[in-house]
C-alpha cells in the first residue's frame, strides 16, 4: 500500500487530528456548540460534532448551495469521489457557474466538520446522512427516491430474477449480483437510452411526471400496460401494496445526472430597486429620528407619574396598549414597537410593586440630558442588539396564549443577527440606493435555505424578521426612503464596512463572483467595546442632521402657539403644562384653554409669570384674547378655598356661596353651610374640587395651614433597573483567548489519549482509565523520577471528574507526586490516592 493510502483518514476523529489549528479554530467558530465544554481529546470532539443536535444546528447555518452539495453527497455513492459529486451537481453537460462554486461548498463542509476523507473518498457524516437521505418518511430536497439496493431490499429472489430477465441482462445465481447487474444497467447512459427508447410513450409519460419528484406513485392490483411494462423492467419498483417508486438511477439518467432540479451556486442579487440622492436620504432619516426621540419621550412623559398595570401574566393589556397608540397618535403595532424599543433601552420597566405597574427608570433621567444624537444612538444600538421582537405582539405562542408587550414569549435569538445581516446588505449597495424587500429576502432565504416544509402561505421567521427590520429601521430613522443613511452605515461598525469595501472571504479556486453576488462570511457579533465605538460614530454623523431646539414659538389671535421646530427643554415643559397640544408634525401646535391655564397655575406659576414667560419666548406680541383668558382664569383662581373636613369650601364672598347651594349641580356634592363663609360636605377634597371646576369656578386646594397646594405632577422611577439581556442563539462565539487555549487543551488531551503504551497482559482498552494498585504506582511513578520518562495516568479530580494525562514525574514525596503534565503543559502536583493507575508509554 502506497504512503498516500497509509495517510488517508479512516474516521472523522483522524481527519481532525490532520487538521492544524488554524483549521480547528475555524471548526469551532463556526460551531460554537463544540466547545462547550471543552471537550477532552479529539476523538471526543468528532463524536460531539455527529450528534443529531449539533449536526442539525450545522446543517441550518449553511447557504443554500453548500445544503445542496451536502444532499447532493447523501444521494450519492458512500464514499463518492469529486468527479462524482461534481456530476450530480453540474450534470452531464456541465454548468461552469457550478464547477466555479463546488470547491468553496466544499470546503465549507469540511471546515464545519460535516464531510471528511480526500477527494477520491468524500463521507458526510453519518448523521447528516441519515438526516438528508432520502426516505419515504423524510423526502429528500432533491426529489430522489432509494437505489434499486433499497428498493429491492424486501423483494423475493425469483422477482428480481424476473426482473434482470425482463431487462435484457443474463440472469444470475443470486440476488445480489442481480441487483448489481441491473445498478450498473441503470447507471449506463448507453443502454438505458436504448432501453427506454422501446418504452410506449404513455410509460414515458409516467416516468416524466416522477422524474422531479416526489418520486412515488399509486397503482392498482392489475396496472394498465404502461404500468406493467416499466414494472417488468424495474424502471418502478413496489414498496407497499398499490406503491411504487422510480428507483434514484433511473430518476438521474432521466434528469442527465443532476441531483437538483437547479442548482444555486450564486446567491440572488439584491440590486437597487430606486436610487435617491444621499443628502435626502441623510435627510429623511434624520427627520425620522428625531420623530422617534420625540415619540419615545412623549411615551415615557405619559408615563411619568406611574403607566399602566403589569398583567400577572406579565405585559401590557390590550386595552393599555390602545390607550398608548391613542395618545402616541399611531397604530397599535407601531406604539407596541416604540414600547418595546424604550424597555429594550432600559428606559423604562415594572417598578416591582404590590401594585405593580409600568413606569420609567432612573436611565431615563439620564438618557434626557444626553445630545439627541447620542439619545438616538442609544435606542438604535439597543434596537440592533434587542432579541425582543415587537413583530410578534397580538400573535400566539406554543401554548395558544396571546403575546403581549412588554410581556415574556417575545425574544427570538435570530433577531440580532437577521436585523445587521438586513442593514449590512443594504450597505453593499451604492448610497442611496433602496432594493425591493423581496430581493432582500429572496437573499437571506439562500443563505440560510429552510428545512423541512412549512404551511401553503406560512412565511418562516427569518423572513417576518426581516420585513420587520426594513419597517423598523424607517420608522427609527436608520433608514431613509427605504435606503441606508450614513449614520445607519455607521452604527454597523468596522466590519460591515470591511464587508461593503468588498472585504470578503475567497468562495475557493475559480471563483469569479462579483462582490455583491458572493455569500458573506459569518459575521462574529461585535463586542461591546465595538458598539460602543460604532455607536459613536452613529451619533457623530447624525448630530449636523438634527434641527436645532428653538426657543421662541409664535403666538396667535386665536390662542393657539406654533412652533415651527422642536423646542428647548425647559421651553416645551412649561409650555406643555400651560397648553393642550392640538396637532404635531414639523410644527407643532398648542392651544391655550381655562383649564391649561388653571393647570399652570396649580403648578404654582402667577398670572404675571405667565405674562412674562409668553413675552420671553414669542416672536409675536401676546395676543389680547390670551392675556385676557390669562388675567380671567387667575382672578377666578382661589378665590374659592377647597380644604379637607371631610372637606369645606371657605369664602370672603358669602354672595358667591350663596350662589353655589342654589345651583342644582351643586346637588351632588351635599353641600352645608357652616358659616357665612365656610361650606362642608362629606366628599373628599379631590372630588369637590372636580365638582366646582366642572360647575364653572376656578377652586384652589389649601392645606391644613391654610396655605395653597401647588399640584406639581410627580415622577414616579422606577429601582435601577439593568436593561433586559438578549437571549443568545445557542453558546456564544468563543474569542481567540478561549480558542487558543481551548485547542491547546484538545490536542494535549489527545496526545494523552493516543499515546502509545507499552504492551502488558493487563492494559487497558483505549479510551480506558489505567488501573494499578497503590504500591505498583508508587513504585512506577518512583522509578520515572530516576528514568525521567514520562507515564500515563489516570487522574479523578476532587468533583469526581475522571481524565487522562501524560505527565513526566520529577519527585515523590508526603503522598504527592509533582511532574511536568504534558496534557497541561506545565508543572502540576497529585494527589498519589487520585491517580488511579499508571502505564508506561513506548519509547
Amino acid at each position: 500500500m502506497s504512503p498516500e493510502a497509509n495517510s488517508a483518514p479512516r474516521s472523522l476523529a483522524e481527519s481532525l487530528r490532520m487538521r492544524d489549528d488554524a483549521s480547528l479554530a475555524a471548526l469551532l467558530r463556526s460551531r460554537p456548540d463544540l466547545i462547550t465544554p471543552v471537550p477532552t481529546d479529539l476523538t471526543q470532539l468528532a463524536t460531539r460534532a455527529g450528534t443529531r443536535a449539533s449536526v442539525l444546528r450545522a446543517l441550518e447555518r449553511l447557504d443554500r448551495f453548500a445544503l445542496q452539495t451536502a444532499e447532493a453527497l447523501a444521494v450519492a455513492p458512500d464514499p463518492a469521489s469529486y468527479g462524482t459529486l461534481h456530476g450530480l451537481m453540474a450534470g452531464d453537460t456541465g454548468d461552469p457557474a457550478v464547477a466555479a462554486a463546488l470547491p468553496r461548498a466544499v470546503a465549507t463542509l469540511r471546515e464545519r466538520a460535516l464531510v471528511w476523507g480526500d477527494e477520491d473518498r468524500l463521507r458526510l457524516v453519518r448523521t447528516a446522512q441519515e438526516l438528508l437521505a432520502p426516505s419515504a418518511q423524510h423526502p429528500s430536497p432533491t426529489g430522489l427516491g432509494p437505489s434499486v439496493q433499497e428498493a429491492t431490499s424486501g423483494m423475493s429472489p425469483g422477482r428480481i430474477q424476473e426482473i434482470v430477465a425482463c431487462a435484457g441482462l443474463p440472469s444470475t445465481h443470486d440476488s445480489v449480483s442481480a441487483v448489481a447487474a441491473l445498478t450498473a444497467l441503470f447507471t449506463d447512459r448507453r443502454k438505458m437510452a436504448k432501453l427506454l427508447s422501446q418504452a410506449p410513450e404513455a410509460s414515458r409519460e409516467v416516468l416524466s411526471r416522477l422524474v422531479w419528484g416526489p418520486p412515488y406513485g399509486q397503482v392498482t392490483p392489475d396496472p394498465a400496460a404502461h404500468l406493467r411494462w416499466l414494472l417488468d423492467r424495474g424502471l418502478l419498483l413496489p414498496t407497499a401494496p398499490g406503491t411504487v417508486v422510480l428507483p434514484r438511477e433511473v430518476a438521474l439518467h432521466l434528469r442527465e445526472g443532476r441531483a437538483h432540479r437547479e442548482p444555486e451556486p450564486r446567491p440572488p442579487a439584491v440590486e437597487p430597486a430606486s436610487t435617491h440622492g444621499a443628502q435626502v436620504v441623510d435627510a429623511t432619516a434624520a427627520g425620522q429620528a428625531y420623530t422617534a426621540l420625540a415619540t419615545v419621550e412623549e411615551l415615557l412623559k405619559d408615563w411619568d407619574e406611574g403607566g399602566p398595570a403589569v398583567l400577572r401574566a406579565g405585559g401590557l393589556s390590550v386595552r393599555d396598549l390602545k390607550r398608548t397608540a391613542v395618545a402616541l397618535d399611531v397604530s397599535e403595532p407601531v406604539a407596541a414597537f416604540w414600547v418595546e424599543l424604550a424597555y429594550a433601552a432600559g428606559l423604562l420597566a415594572s417598578d416591582g410593586e404590590a401594585d405593580e405597574r409600568y413606569a420609567a427608570t432612573p436611565a431615563h433621567d439620564e438618557w434626557l440630558e444626553l445630545p439627541p444624537a447620542e439619545r438616538w444612538a442609544r435606542l438604535a444600538q439597543a434596537w440592533l442588539t434587542a432579541t425582543r421582537t415587537p413583530g410578534l405582539i397580538g400573535g400566539r405562542d406554543a401554548k395558544d396564549r396571546t403575546l403581549s408587550a412588554l410581556g415574556p414569549g417575545l425574544d427570538r435569538s435570530a433577531a440580532p443577527e437577521v436585523r445587521r445581516r438586513v442593514l449590512t446588505l443594504l450597505a453593499q449597495l451604492p448610497a442611496g440606493a433602496a432594493p425591493a424587500a423581496d430581493a432582500v429576502l429572496a437573499r437571506l432565504r439562500w443563505e440560510r435555505p429552510l428545512r423541512g416544509p412549512r404551511p401553503d402561505g406560512e412565511e418562516d421567521l427569518r423572513s417576518r424578521l426581516a420585513r420587520w427590520t426594513l419597517a423598523e429601521a424607517e420608522l427609527l430613522g436608520v433608514t431613509g426612503r427605504g435606503a441606508l443613511s450614513a449614520h445607519g452605515r455607521a452604527l454597523l461598525g468596522g466590519a460591515a464596512a470591511e464587508q461593503t469595501a468588498g472585504g470578503r472571504q475567497s468562495a475557493g479556486p475559480g471563483d469569479k463572483l462579483p462582490v455583491h453576488h458572493r455569500p458573506a462570511a459569518p459575521a462574529e457579533p461585535p463586542t461591546a467595546a465595538e458598539q460602543a465605538v460604532a455607536a459613536g460614530a452613529a451619533a457623530r454623523l447624525l448630530a449636523p442632521l438634527l434641527p436645532e431646539p428653538l426657543d421662541h414659538v409664535l403666538l396667535q389671535a386665536d390662542l393657539t402657539a406654533v412652533a415651527p421646530g422642536p423646542l428647548r427643554r425647559p421651553l416645551a415643559e412649561t409650555l406643555g403644562v400651560l397648553a393642550d397640544v392640538e396637532s404635531k408634525g414639523g410644527a407643532t401646535v398648542y392651544r391655550f384653554t381655562p383649564a391649561s391655564v388653571r393647570r399652570a397655575l396649580d403648578a404654582g406659576r402667577t398670572a404675571a409669570d405667565l405674562h412674562a414667560f409668553l413675552t420671553a419666548h414669542s416672536r409675536t406680541p401676546v395676543p389680547q384674547p390670551l392675556a385676557y383668558l390669562i388675567d380671567d382664569v387667575a382672578r377666578r383662581h382661589g378665590h374659592l378655598r377647597v380644604g379637607a373636613a371631610s372637606a369645606y369650601v371657605r369664602c370672603d364672598d358669602d354672595a358667591l356661596l350663596n350662589e353655589i347651594l342654589a345651583d342644582k349641580r351643586s346637588a351632588a356634592l351635599r353641600l352645608r353651610r357652616l358659616a357665612p363663609t365656610v361650606l362642608a360636605t362629606q366628599a373628599d377634597p379631590a372630588a369637590l374640587l372636580e365638582g366646582l371646576r366642572a360647575m364653572g369656578y376656578a377652586p384652589a386646594a389649601e392645606s391644613a395651614e391654610g396655605d395653597v397646594l401647588i399640584a406639581r405632577a410627580h415622577a414616579h422611577r422606577t429601582p435601577p433597573r439593568t436593561a433586559p439581556e438578549p437571549v443568545p442563539d445557542g453558546p456564544p462565539p468563543p474569542d481567540a483567548t478561549l480558542l487558543s487555549a481551548a485547542i491547546r487543551a484538545i490536542r494535549a488531551g489527545d496526545l494523552a489519549a493516543t499515546a502509545p503504551r507499552k504492551a502488558t497482559g493487563t492494559a487497558p482498552a483505549r479510551g480506558e482509565l489505567p488501573r494499578t494498585g497503590p504500591a505498583e504506582t508508587l513504585a512506577t511513578v518512583q522509578a520515572a523520577v530516576l528514568t525521567g520518562e514520562a507515564l500515563w495516568i489516570g487522574y479523578v479530580n476532587a468533583e469526581g471528574s475522571a481524565s487522562q494525562r501524560v505527565i513526566a514525574p520529577i519527585r515523590v514525596e508526603g503522598g504527592f507526586v509533582t511532574a511536568y503534565d504534558h496534557t497541561a503543559d506545565e508543572v502540576r502536583t497529585y494527589p498519589l490516592h487520585r491517580i488511579t493507575g499508571v502505564a508506561e508509554l513506548e519509547e
